[in-house]
């Protein structure tokens, strides 16, 4: 299984799903349990993935910028209110 990333420089890189795991290995234990919320019901805003993992939102903010950093998370503008992002998993 392949899963497709945008890095900083790089659009649509493909990761096996060892690479994938390798890359969420390194980042600490909230983004590891961001990265489980998303994958179990995506997309939410950061507001819906802290009420489901419970953690306080300044740890979401964090956990979300570093899976963004590492290409394994994607943001966009929420379609029903585009003040809002929502976030998906990048596989």
């Amino acid at each position: 299984m392949t899963t497709t990333v945008e890095e900083p420089g790089k659009v649509d890189t493909k990761l096996s799903e060892n690479e994938y795991r390798e890359r969420l290995r390194e980042l600490p234990p909230s983004a590891k349990l961001v990265a489980k919320v998303l994958e179990m019901d995506a997309p939410l805003s950061q507001a819906e993935v802290a009420e489901e993992s419970l953690l306080p939102d300044r740890t979401v903010r964090y956990a979300l910028t570093r899976l963004e950093e590492r290409g394994i998370v994607h943001s966009q503008y929420s379609l029903q209110d585009a003040r809002k992002q929502v976030y998906t998993l990048a596989r």
